[in-house]
């Protein structure tokens, strides 16, 4: 597939003092230069790296005061709504993870479960905060309608703590009772569904969210999943991939893990929460620089050098000094560059609307997503990234040594 992404950091203002919510210019200027390194990559991804996830939480979870999930749970997002429809069908083919803290809670209503189809309740004295919950099989064949309409993969998380028990020092105990979840998986493949994916459990891994599995029993479990995967499946359904748990890094953890579930594992996934640095990303012809300003009190002015490095210059209010790396590039002949800034309305953080190049982005009264244009600039012209913005800046001739 060639060489798709280069991460290393560009720049990134890794500044969170932030009085108010509102941009403000400033005049003192402070110089200094970047570089990034691209000699060689370290690490490619595949054309449908795009990704999102549904989770479980419903309207009465609350986090700092504030309740924002109102209505975007899996159990109750409005599948209708074709603004959404469409917002999932320009991201094609979008991953959809359907997962998060809550699905190690979760049953599903196949024809032989005998427990009642109950929806989340919130009592603070339970893991998680909330009692079992359900996912209906009419939900289910609603998700399914949707995900089939608007193009989308689907990765499902499934319950990886049933039939286990929580110890006093924080560890689940005993083997995985799939017999739910096989059970779900045969009505999947007997309605002729599609899911691309079926990974085990969410942040469980190493030590674990809430509650942790040990490594040696997790590699059963999965080989038990594979195993019920490679049965259900035998008879020609497209075959989709096991992924192991979905949660943080642990060397002596996952060492052990991926020892022990010998083969049985197409996949594992890392979930990290710290916004991270920018990176250049190979996504078309040339090179493409993410450029993130977290802070309200400085601009930051980028001059280009094609055929060496970038030499920034800051103007803030403040004495602060950016980190650096190293990239030697070569171009062939370019003339102009992409650039798409995005900033908030207004320069509220809390705006409902984003501007893309200073117009508001905004879907027709059908619903359709507007084209995403950008601005062509000089390509020697700098590059001014404002008081919390976000630029993409594509650079279609550059050519960088890890990637030609």
């Amino acid at each position: 597939m060639g060489c798709r992404q280069l991460s290393m950091i560009v720049l990134f203002l890794w500044v969170f003092q932030f009085p108010d919510k509102t941009v403000v210019s400033s005049a003192v200027e402070e110089k200094g230069t970047v570089f990034v390194y691209g000699r060689a990559a370290v690490g490619t991804v595949d054309e449908d790296f795009i990704c999102a996830t549904l989770d479980w939480w419903p309207p009465q979870k609350c986090d700092y005061g504030t309740c924002a999930w109102d209505h975007a749970s899996i159990l109750n997002l409005d599948l209708n709504n074709t603004i959404f429809q469409n917002a999932i069908r320009e991201f094609a083919p979008l991953k959809i993870r359907i997962g998060g803290t809550l699905q190690d809670l979760v049953i599903y209503e196949t024809p032989d479960q005998k427990q009642p189809c109950l929806p989340f309740t919130q009592n603070t004295s339970l893991l998680f905060g909330y009692t079992q919950g359900c996912l209906p099989m009419r939900r289910w064949n609603q998700l399914n309608d949707f995900f089939s309409k608007t193009g989308a993969k689907v990765i499902f998380g499934l319950n990886a703590l049933s039939g286990r028990s929580i110890q006093s020092n924080g560890e689940a105990v005993g083997a995985w009772d799939y017999t739910n979840a096989e059970s779900f998986i045969r009505y999947i493949v007997q309605n002729n569904h599609t899911v691309d994916g079926w990974e085990l459990g969410n942040e469980l891994c190493g030590s674990g969210v809430g509650t942790r599995v040990a490594a040696s029993q997790y590699a059963t479990d999965t080989i038990a999943l594979r195993n019920i995967v490679n049965r259900v499946y035998k008879d020609g359904s497209p075959m989709p991939l096991v992924i192991g748990p979905g949660g943080f890094f642990d060397a002596a953890w996952f060492t052990e893990y991926l020892n022990k579930a010998e083969n049985s594992l197409n996949a594992t996934t890392r979930h990290i929460y710290n916004l991270g640095p920018g990176k250049v990303l190979i996504m078309q012809k040339g090179i493409t620089v993410l450029l993130m300003n977290l802070d309200n009190t400085t601009t930051v002015v980028a001059n280009v050098e094609l055929n060496n490095t970038y030499k920034l210059r800051h103007r803030k209010t403040s004495q602060k000094i950016a980190r650096t790396s190293q990239m030697p590039w070569v171009s062939d002949g370019e003339t102009q560059r992409e650039e798409y800034h995005l900033t908030a309305k207004d320069g509220n953080l809390h705006s409902q609307t984003m501007l893309l190049n200073g117009h508001a982005l905004q879907v027709n009264s059908i619903g359709d997503i507007p084209p995403l244009e950008p601005i062509h600039v000089n390509s020697t012209d700098p590059i001014t990234i404002a008081p919390y913005s976000i630029v993409f800046v594509h650079m279609p001739n550059v050519v960088v040594p890890a990637c030609a």
